[in-house]
């Protein structure tokens, strides 16, 4: 990966310091991992892992933690941020409290749920090289990653010459009936694409896409998977590191980054209030931010880091060389209903 400075010169399109600038409460202090807390931790025994990330990328996390820290399990709870914003609300409204770790790709949510007290502070010591625009001040939540949000073409069913540029491209008649789509009511990371697409391009471009005739699926790892049966010829979002998973896997995937800019994807992970593993959720969170795990991350995930002494991969695509939609937490926290009402009005779900 790139240095700090770079990353956070990429990430200043994000409006994230604006709303971390809004902490009151002094933060807890770093803590490192020590003897004791993995003490507590191999005592509790258990940690519930709620992740919007692709399944295989949870359950290889779980693995690489469980072998690192043996005695205790990762339970991984899969589904898409949305769904996960949803459970947290009605399990938290009925005093349930399952969750351990909080993980999903709508920052939004994590601003949402601070407001609630539903996140318990929390800064790894690795946290500290974080761009300060990453990391919630108060150390409730902090980007753990982020990703991007790309145009998608099946190699074996779109030439080269024919290959869309750009959003605007996929409007073209010819692409009827061949585009492939997640959908904002399941997907925290297409609720914050979407918002991102609108600010840069306007409503116009997704009522028009609408008669496209779009397969339309619910989470952002689906459309890349589509590609690469070769169900669709272009994906019109679906995330990036699916898409180099399965390119780097053999797939017959290009990942097209769009003239008008790429949403950018940063996806947070925080600590649930009254975790019932809290000490198990500590040593996962110092775990994930680590520089092992963020470089496992990007090499085997396909992710990319915001931390500083993580490498990128040789052969992909350079943050720098890629032109990011701007990020804004705040505002799109305060327009995510009706992203997904005027989502349903133009595509017809």
């Amino acid at each position: 990966m790139k240095t700090a400075s770079t990353v956070r010169a990429a990430a200043a399109v994000s409006a994230f310091a604006v709303l971390l600038g809004q902490a009151a409460a002094a933060p807890p202090a770093p803590e490192p991992v020590t003897p004791q807390l993995i003490e507590a931790a191999t005592k509790e025994g258990k940690i519930v892992y709620y992740t919007g990330i692709d399944i295989k990328v949870a359950q290889a996390l779980a693995k690489n933690f469980e072998k690192q820290y043996p005695g205790i399990t990762v339970q991984v709870e899969r589904t898409g941020s949305e769904r996960i914003f949803q459970r947290v609300s009605q399990e938290r409204a009925s005093n349930i409290f399952a969750a351990d770790v909080l993980d999903t790709t709508d920052q939004a949510q994590f601003l949402t749920w601070k407001k609630q007290g539903i996140l318990e502070p929390y800064i790894p010591a690795e946290l500290l090289k974080w761009p300060a625009d990453q990391r919630d001040p108060d150390g409730t939540y902090a980007s753990v990653r982020f990703t991007l949000m790309p145009i998608g073409i099946n190699t074996n069913l779109v030439k080269p010459e024919d290959a869309p540029k750009s959003f605007a491209d996929l409007l073209d008649p010819k692409w009827s009936g061949k585009i492939v789509k997640a959908h904002p009511s399941y997907s925290g990371g297409i609720i914050t694409s979407t918002f991102q697409t609108v600010n840069a391009i306007g409503w116009g471009y997704f009522e028009k896409l609408g008669k496209q005739k779009v397969l339309q699926v619910q989470s952002s790892t689906e459309p890349p998977k589509k590609l690469a049966l070769g169900e669709r010829a272009v994906s019109a979002d679906g995330l990036e590191y699916v898409n180099i998973q399965l390119q780097e896997g053999g797939a017959p995937i290009a990942i097209v980054y769009p003239k008008e800019g790429t949403p950018f994807i940063p996806s947070c992970e925080g600590i649930a209030k009254n975790a019932p593993h809290p000490n198990a959720a500590r040593l996962f969170i110092s775990f994930m931010f680590s520089r092992d795990t963020q470089q496992y991350l990007v090499d085997n995930a396909g992710l990319r880091s915001f931390h500083p002494d993580v490498k990128e991969k040789p052969g992909r695509v350079p943050i720098s060389q890629i032109k990011l939609l701007p990020s804004d937490p705040v505002a799109q926290e305060a327009a995510t209903e009706e992203i997904k009402k005027k989502y349903s009005q133009y595509f017809g779900i």
